[in-house]
């Protein structure tokens, strides 16, 4: 019984181990199903908007979700610490360490203890292993603990600098395509009435800003969670508005740069993808059509009232909705799961900008 308990102690320590090299270390998707981190975020991403979708009021519901990603991360790094803590402690009592502890008397309670002091190297000396198995076995654990609190150290600034990184493009976005966003304003705002100002350079921005989202968010899938700082703008928004930009681009609109809107469409696609395989969400199509006939045809006679003339006819019309089919289901599966609301093609009324509000005034839409 010893020895399995023993074995079954090391195991802890191995799995806690591995799950934290996967997570912070490994800069690569896993595909490993049974993953601690991933049972974490299963179990309790889905209670957590579960009980977020009761609350009616929007800003609230805003406020709720963005505390999921930063306390989640804390309460998967505690997670961690305590698991290799019991298992070191399980592990001293399997094997019978002999500890000198005053006014304490047998049982686990004085372990944990022990290994607590240890792996956080508190260094208070009131209790000791008085054998040398047991004193190699709390070095290990010291040093463990050291090289635990040093990686997450390291850890927390590549997190939050690839995030500031994210949100940069996703603020720019604002004066660029409306908030929320959409592909329609978009296009009329790169749009001078003789050309297409800075679209091309636009594209290519956003095809980078995709390529690091897609390696951000495989190495570090937390990321996902965190929202944005407007609760109408998001990762996912951002990056839909761009497939979409794109699939009209590829339509066909005199003057535009066609070849580079399907280099971005295609970093797009992929992150989208993969991304979903990362969530396990199944890709299904939106059970509203984001873009149904008439709407199309609204989209298209808005665009045209400034000089924007987007192919039309049956063979434009197939072309996009194959383009459209390429993507919606993976972002519509990842909007479902993670709670956030995927961008129109055309906006239904004018509304003022991020920047052009605050919490005392409102300017004018120019």
């Amino acid at each position: 019984m010893h020895i399995l308990a023993a074995l079954a102690s090391i195991a802890l320590i191995l799995i806690v181990l591995w799950d934290a090299f996967e997570v912070i270390i490994l800069p690569r998707r896993v595909t490993r199903k049974f993953r601690l981190a991933r049972l974490f975020y299963r179990n309790t991403w889905r209670p957590w908007a579960a009980a977020v979708r009761r609350v009616s009021k929007v800003s609230r519901r805003e406020i709720l979700l963005s505390f999921y990603g930063p306390v989640s991360l804390l309460a998967l790094l505690s997670l961690w610490a305590a698991g290799l803590i019991l298992g070191f402690a399980f592990l001293h009592q399997a094997l019978g360490t002999p500890i000198k502890m005053d006014g304490e008397g047998a049982g686990f309670l004085p372990y944990f203890y022990f290994s607590g002091s240890t792996f956080f190297t508190l260094g208070l000396g009131d209790v000791l292993a008085q054998r040398w198995p047991g004193r190699l076995l709390t070095i290990l654990e010291a040093g463990m603990g050291l090289g635990f609190l040093a990686i997450v150290i390291g850890y927390l600034p590549v997190l939050y600098q690839a995030f500031s990184r994210r949100e940069l493009n996703i603020s720019l976005l604002d004066a660029r395509a409306g908030s929320p966003s959409t592909a329609a304003e978009l296009l009329r705002r790169h749009f001078d009435g003789d050309q297409f100002v800075e679209l091309s350079a636009f594209l290519r921005d956003w095809e980078r800003w995709a390529a690091e989202l897609l390696e951000t968010h495989l190495s570090y899938p937390v990321l996902a969670y965190y929202r944005s700082q407007h609760s109408n703008q998001s990762w996912l928004a951002a990056l839909t508005t761009i497939l979409d930009a794109s699939a009209l681009v590829i339509v066909g609109i005199d003057g535009t740069p066609a070849h580079q809107a399907h280099l971005t469409f295609a970093i797009a696609r992929h992150a989208v993808v993969d991304l979903a395989n990362v969530f396990n969400t199944r890709p299904h199509h939106p059970s509203h059509d984001r873009l149904p006939e008439d709407e199309l045809k609204r989209m298209r006679a808005n665009l045209k009232t400034l000089g924007i003339l987007l192919n039309d006819g049956d063979a434009a019309t197939e072309k996009l909705n194959k383009l459209r089919g390429m993507y919606e289901p993976y972002v519509n599966a990842l909007s479902k799961y993670l709670l956030m609301p995927l961008p129109a093609f055309e906006v239904s009324s004018k509304a003022a900008d991020n920047w052009q509000t605050s919490a005392w005034e409102r300017i004018a839409h120019v």
